[in-house]
């Protein structure tokens, strides 16, 4: 789906690298989880592999051919979930959908894709609301379904979870396995916590050092619901807090 080779990203002109030779393959239904400290450039990263940054060196692929700006099969959501107040919940999943790069769609085309992401949320009931009157998990249900309007191939998450509590992000979770189960949908999950990484994603990417670089990968090659392998996920922590603070020590 999403190939990465040889990224390095540099700050305001900066001589030396923030990120150094960054790799990444993303096959089709994966979730690969990217860790790290805060700083890294974890986020910068996120922005380079949807093209909403070019890498100071490197290259991206989609299927095959270079990605060098903003492409509609590729969809990103952030922590914060950047819904329009004055829009509906159903007019906010639809914004942008007849924008300059979006494949261009009939207005019934527009509303099927509407219609389908809203129900794969589950917010069919909340469709007429305004932002305002929403939680915080259902605005980050609706930020996700704007991400599914697009039909996309790969989704890109930064942190999207980070702002909610434990109960919500729970439930935001199986979300994001559900909708990767249905849609076939690959994604790369930015997040700092561990735990989120070892539940949700197939493969742990961790990043750290300066300049930051791949200290080391982790396939998560467990069946789904997690939460009861506690051993197995005990140690795949362990292996990469280890991995980090010795990367820190030799810094």
């Amino acid at each position: 789906m999403l190939v990465a080779h040889g990224i390095e990203l540099r700050y305001g002109g900066a001589a030396e690298p923030v990120l150094g030779g960054f790799d990444l393959v993303l096959s089709q239904g994966e979730v690969i989880a990217v860790l790290g400290p805060s700083g890294v450039g974890k986020s910068s990263l996120l922005r380079v592999l949807g093209g909403l940054q070019a890498p100071d060196r490197g290259r991206v692929a989609m299927r095959g051919e270079p990605l060098r700006a903003v492409d509609p099969r590729v969809a990103i959501a952030f922590q914060d979930p950047s819904l329009l107040p004055w829009l509906t919940l159903e007019a906010n999943v639809a914004f942008g959908l007849d924008f300059k790069h979006q494949p261009k769609l009939s207005r019934r085309e527009r509303l099927t894709r509407v219609d389908a992401a809203i129900a794969e949320v589950g917010l069919d009931h909340a469709r007429r609301l305004y932002p305002v009157e929403l939680s915080g998990g259902m605005a980050q249900r609706t930020a996700l379904a704007r991400c599914l309007a697009r039909n996309p191939d790969v989704l890109l998450l930064d942190e999207p979870f980070g702002a909610l509590d434990e109960v919500t992000r729970g439930e935001m979770q199986e979300l994001l396995l559900k909708v990767v189960a249905n849609c076939g949908t690959a994604a790369v999950l930015v997040t700092h916590d561990i735990d989120e990484a070892l539940l949700l994603a197939d493969r742990v990417v961790l990043l750290g050092g300066a300049p930051a670089r791949q200290l080391g990968a982790w396939d998560v090659a467990l069946a789904r619901p997690r939460q009861d392998y506690i051993a197995e996920l005990g140690a795949l922590r362990v292996a990469i807090l280890q991995t980090l603070r010795q990367a820190v020590r030799q810094h």
